[in-house]
């Protein structure tokens, strides 16, 4: 979480509780997070596994409430005492999702205050929609079952939008964070302290490298598939059992499928009223394409903040590489996020190179404006490519208008498919 802005937990620990006190009160929690442990090693054979993994140390020097850096769990003593052990279960749960969602790193430039809350609310619908412990009645968590099958990203434009209408405040009346949701890179605060989180004697928040922590993150993701395979079909919460499919099961290259999808606009398209001069050399009169009618497609960048200028380029060269397979074609390209802008023409005579394109940035995401800006520009390509992150303010545009292909990159879910047209999902 940002030290700038924040919703926290309403919950303080007693700054007044003597040293002896906590000591005894700490050897009574530990032996109650083994309870909640083994509670959910019997109930919930998936969280308990994962539970199982995760060192537990205490965090009184820094974390009121409870925290997790993917290898340990950390719990505030006088806040897990205040707890049921159902609902120390809830906690560990909670911290274990947070963990498999990878919040923190798909967070990326995002609001810190409303993206947390955003996967708050994914997290704690799925633990009370699943029944994994019970849900604290101490702190007022984010829980709204209007929020059921949304994407942490979905949410959080919903929540931006509103705060843009009714200020921040808001979210105050919405509930509070069941936990701290800590920035593990770049602390200033940091120095001198070690991944264990020692310093000057004193449990202290630990801080890691980039490299450490995508370390920490493979081994999130095994702790994941050794866990659901420990416990079974029908032990493990749907969104999981998804993202291990995606992990698990053999799929098509999204190269491939723009390529297929590119070629499949060239079927039975030659003339022989602009010869092939390939074929010359041959004393043969060969067809060529038909520039009106063979590759003609339209391909809009959605430059609504998440996509890179290495994806993006990446993208630019797989359509240049398949471009450069024919003699004729025909290119639109144009940026978008609530408006199109910066449309550029493309062809194999035209002298100039898909990668010279100046791709720009900009903020929003409106998909429907690609389809308003080809109906009053009179453009119907034979085949409309959108490069995107998959997260649409509204709707995915005009399924009838034209053939489209949605390359989406930077979305979490693996599974996600458009409404309409063909998906595939961008591997860099």
């Amino acid at each position: 979480m940002s030290k700038t802005e924040t919703v926290k937990s309403s919950f303080e620990p007693d700054p007044d509780i003597t040293e002896e006190a906590l000591a005894t009160m700490r050897e009574e929690v530990l032996d109650r997070v083994i309870v909640a442990r083994v509670g959910l090693l019997l109930r919930h054979p998936f969280f308990g596994n994962i539970a199982t993994r995760l060192n537990v140390q205490n965090c009184d020097d820094w974390c009121p409430t409870a925290a997790t850096d993917g290898r340990n769990l950390y719990f505030n003593t006088q806040f897990f005492n205040a707890l049921s052990n159902k609902e120390i279960e809830f906690v560990i749960a909670h911290e274990i999702m947070h963990c498999i969602f990878d919040h923190l790193i798909r967070r990326e430039d995002r609001d810190p205050m409303l993206y947390n809350i955003a996967a708050d609310y994914i997290v704690n619908n799925t633990l009370v929609r699943d029944r994994i412990g019970e849900i604290p009645k101490l702190v007022p968590c984010f829980q709204d079952w209007k929020y059921s099958d949304w994407t942490s990203e979905e949410v959080y434009e919903d929540l931006k939008k509103e705060a843009e209408e009714k200020g921040k405040e808001f979210l105050e009346e919405l509930g509070e964070l069941l936990d701290e949701h800590v920035d593990w890179e770049n602390d200033p605060d940091s120095e001198g302290k070690d991944a264990e989180g020692e310093k000057n004697g004193k449990s202290s928040r630990p801080s890691y490298t980039k490299e450490e922590l995508e370390k920490i993150r493979d081994e999130i993701k095994e702790n994941m598939m050794s866990a659901a395979q420990a416990a079974g079909a029908g032990n493990v919460p749907k969104e999981v059992a998804r993202m291990i499919k995606e992990l698990t099961e053999p799929k098509m290259d999204w190269r491939e499928i723009l390529r297929q999808q590119i070629q499949s606009t060239i079927k039975n398209d030659y003339t022989f009223s602009r010869p092939n001069r390939k074929g010359w050399h041959l004393n043969a009169v060969l067809p060529g394409m038909n520039f009106q009618d063979t590759i003609d497609v339209c391909i809009g960048l959605d430059m609504s903040g998440s996509i890179g200028d290495d994806q993006a380029q990446d993208f630019l060269s797989e359509i240049k590489g398949i471009m450069d397979e024919y003699q004729d074609y025909n290119i639109k390209i144009w940026c978008f996020d609530t408006e199109v802008y910066n449309e550029e023409d493309f062809s194999a005579d035209g002298g100039k190179s898909l990668l010279e394109y100046d791709i720009q940035g900009g903020g929003g995401t409106d998909f429907d404006a690609n389809w308003r800006y080809m109906k009053e520009h009179d453009i119907t390509p034979k085949k409309f490519i959108m490069f995107t992150d998959g997260y649409p303010w509204g709707s995915w545009g005009d399924e009838d208008y034209c053939d489209t292909v949605f390359v989406i990159h930077s979305n979490r879910d693996r599974s996600l498919v458009a409404p309409f047209g063909v998906t595939a999902h961008y591997e860099g």
